[in-house]
């Protein structure tokens, strides 16, 4: 073999491997759909704190406005700009100060919308590769810049008359 042809060999196979590390590193885009009120301007004051990795899973980059996703397979998918949740009986948690309503109906994917922020952002935690608390709490800085306009209430923060007294017909 002639140096040449040795060197065109090598050269080849160098840019093989390399060409094979690079792709390894890649990692498909997150297909999303947008919330109805992804374009509101404090969805992109949430979007641009977003950290860069949640429960110690990697950011991953989406293709629709006002989105996250972290693991891959992606584990969190976020949206901000969902529908502002009206009073429920769905379990309300308050985590670092953010009000979150859990919706475990789809099992072990769970759901928790912010209570009380406008717009209200969603997540979607699929809990059997990733606490839901800890994505919570990793996620409680950057959703504490969408303002607090409400709180979640429990029946031990509603006013009972007392034995004797009688409510008032409303005016």
């Amino acid at each position: 073999m002639t140096p040449r042809i040795r060197s065109l060999r090598t050269g080849l196979a160098l840019t093989l491997v390399a060409g094979s590390v690079l792709l390894t590193g890649c990692t498909a885009i997150v297909p999303l759909e947008p919330a109805a009120d992804a374009v509101n301007p404090t969805c992109a004051d949430l979007i641009v704190r977003l950290p860069t990795s949640v429960a110690s899973l990697p950011e991953r980059e989406t293709n629709a406005q006002a989105t996250g996703a972290w693991g891959t397979p992606s584990a969190v998918l976020l949206h901000c700009g969902v529908a502002v949740p009206a009073p429920t009986t769905l379990p309300c948690l308050t985590v670092n100060g953010i009000d979150w309503i859990e919706d475990d109906s789809d099992a072990p994917l769970y759901r928790y919308t912010t209570y009380g922020r406008d717009p209200a952002t969603e997540l979607v935690i699929d809990s059997g590769q990733v606490s839901g608390s800890t994505v919570l709490v990793d996620l409680a800085q950057a959703v504490g810049n969408i303002p607090a306009t409400g709180q979640c209430l429990g029946a031990e923060d509603l006013l009972l008359p007392t034995e004797g007294e009688t409510l008032a017909p409303a005016p």
